[in-house]
């Protein structure tokens, strides 16, 4: 039997946690201070290296209700053994037990993401990504269009089943080859960012990252089909 381990979670962990959850229920932990979870759909994956070292490897089927139980007591500590942990009060008088799930049951990242060559790349503030998020919202549209505007990146929120439907577009500075066309479209239901600023690099081979300038946390974004890439 392995040696029991005590450790808090911060606030900021808790958080990137509670984000995760958005993309996957469940999670897969191992050891060390790299976190990742993979979408359902495998079109979305993020991974964040946070203050905590985790002892061991446990799998989360329901992450949604494990933040709960952390919400349950004050002063949370939790203490990792073989088939579970404890979720306790700093006191000691107040505790959940938390049986893990196999991790062979869950989706979790099988390989890190190399990725290929980028021939677009911009800088998409927090404020511009809370403004496309809002449009979204407000016009019912599900696609991000990323296109290029007089040596800048053009992000709009379309519907692109109907040319004549409304939308919003926003500026933001960008590079890009000169005289190259492209058309980059992200669905915004993968765009599950926490609201931080981020450097965003895109490729033709249907594929994005955005790479947090505040915090050590990433997100890969498959491209729709529909995207282009030149005539």
């Amino acid at each position: 039997m392995k040696k029991e381990t005590k450790m808090q979670l911060s606030n900021r962990t808790v958080e990137i946690l509670r984000n995760f959850a958005t993309i996957n229920p469940n999670i897969v932990i191992h050891p060390g201070n790299v976190i990742k979870t993979l979408s359902p759909a495998k079109n979305l994956v993020s991974v964040a290296e946070i203050e905590e070292t985790f002892p061991q490897t446990f799998g989360i089927y329901d992450l949604s209700e494990f933040l709960s139980v952390l919400g349950l007591v004050d002063n949370t500590q939790i203490t990792f053994s073989d088939s579970h942990c404890v979720v306790s009060d700093g006191s000691g008088l107040s505790s959940v037990k938390y049986f893990y799930s196999d991790p062979e049951m869950l989706s979790t990242p099988k390989k890190d993401i190399v990725m290929p060559e980028c021939e677009v790349k911009f800088l998409l503030s927090n404020d511009t990504l809370a403004k496309v998020k809002r449009a979204a919202s407000a016009l019912g549209h599900e696609e991000i269009s990323i296109t290029p505007s007089n040596g800048s990146i053009e992000i709009s929120v379309v519907n692109g089943a109907d040319k004549t439907s409304n939308s919003y577009a926003i500026t933001v500075d960008g590079d890009y080859p000169e005289g190259q066309e492209f058309n980059f479209i992200l669905n915004v239901n993968n765009l599950k960012l926490i609201g931080e600023s981020y450097e965003v690099s895109v490729s033709s081979r249907t594929i994005s990252n955005f790479k947090s300038i505040d915090s050590k946390l990433e997100y890969f974004v498959a491209l729709e089909k529909t995207s282009t890439y030149g005539a």
